[in-house]
């Protein structure tokens, strides 16, 4: 236990969330100073046109820390610096979660592109950088713009993303990665249309599961343990921009003034969200939620025309499976940005901020412009 402590002693001293979503256990408190980062892969690189990278099958599920091979987005990734990697993923037409939207006319989720990115940064620090297979990759925060909106417009095709990620962090001498981030530039069909950035910490799995059941005196339960049960309360799909009540992250509505605060209440057996245990409520479960609580803060025909072009999140603490969690949004004075702040009590977990653009009345349909 104390080795255990230790070693997370030595990457930092405050608390992150686990976001890569990876084997049971994989998420562990890490530091949220300073990191020294020195930049890589500034050596002349072959164009993305020059990469021809395949996308004709998705990568080892394993590599992805993915239990399903269906929620493998991944078709290749490529070396092309010291520390620069090119991935392709390949975008569903059809997915009962990703493709799950009441918006019009139907785009790319920006969620799949955030998840694509996570694959592909997880694949890359395993086979490029030299991750050992007992690293979970921790965020701290982190931070997505889209910037072309049109070209998130589903065709008659699956999409194909390309990836071009950088990492950025300093070894130890051992060459050990403590923390790094990663900077990611998505091509979509051939078009730009956005940017990843994330900071994390590097720890072993074993390490993790020591550290929990100290921090809570407990072992974490098991997501995998918890009841799938729909709660009585929960929004209708509707004011979420969803279809399928499956795909409903929230419960409880409550309305003060300019504010709107639910409880997270997900749905265990929603294999997208939970496609392997965890021992606590992930990352991206966390972000669906702060869009879910967004959209309902808006108004019906606002909801329906709007779309999500940018998302910055912080994380403070695990997101707890047994402990109420509570999600509040509260607007900015732009009417398209939102801050929710989640908390177990009075414990804050993290802050995730959404931005929004609504096309003007009668525009629902033609949301072809620019973001």
């Amino acid at each position: 236990m104390r080795a255990a402590t230790e070693e997370v002693a030595r990457v930092g001293a405050g608390a992150v969330h686990g976001f890569t979503g990876a084997a049971p256990g994989a998420a562990a408190e890490a530091g949220r100073g300073g990191t020294e980062t020195g930049r890589g892969g500034t050596e002349a690189a072959p164009g993305l046109e020059e990469a021809e990278l395949s996308f004709a099958r998705t990568v080892d599920r394993a590599l992805v820390h993915r239990a399903a091979v269906s929620e493998v987005f991944l078709t290749d990734v490529r070396a092309i610096g010291e520390r620069r990697v090119l991935a392709a993923a390949q975008l569903p037409l059809s997915h009962a979660y990703y493709n799950d939207h009441v918006q019009l006319p139907a785009r790319h989720d920006p969620l799949l592109l955030l998840e694509a990115a996570r694959q592909a940064a997880i694949h890359g620090s395993h086979t490029h950088l030299g991750m050992a297979a007992g690293t979970a990759m921790i965020v701290d925060n982190f931070r997505l713009e889209l910037t072309d909106s049109a070209a998130l417009l589903i065709g008659d095709r699956p999409g194909e993303l390309l990836i071009d990620s950088r990492f950025e962090g300093r070894p130890t001498r051992n060459g050990t990665w403590r923390r790094g981030s990663v900077v990611q530039d998505f091509h979509l069909d051939g078009e730009p249309v956005g940017r990843h950035t994330m900071h994390a910490a590097f720890l072993r799995h074993d390490s993790h599961e020591a550290l929990r059941h100290a921090q809570r005196g407990t072992p974490a339960p098991s997501s995998a343990d918890c009841t799938d049960s729909p709660d009585t309360f929960r929004i209708d799909p509707e004011e979420v921009g969803r279809v399928h009540p499956l795909n409903v992250l929230l419960s409880h509505p409550i309305r003060v003034g300019n504010t709107v605060s639910a409880q997270v209440t997900p749905r265990f057996g929603n294999r997208s969200l939970f496609d392997h245990a965890y021992d606590h409520l992930p990352a991206m479960v966390l972000t669906e939620a702060a869009h879910q609580l967004a959209l309902v803060s808006l108004g019906e025909r606002a909801r329906r025309a709007s779309r999500l072009v940018g998302i910055e999140a912080v994380f403070a603490r695990y997101a707890e499976l047994d402990e109420p969690l509570t999600a509040t949004a509260t607007p900015a004075g732009d009417g398209e940005t939102f801050s929710v702040a989640f908390a177990h009590g009075d414990s804050p977990v993290a802050e995730i901020t959404t931005t929004l653009r609504t096309a003007p009345a009668g525009a629902a349909r033609t949301l072809g412009d620019a973001a």
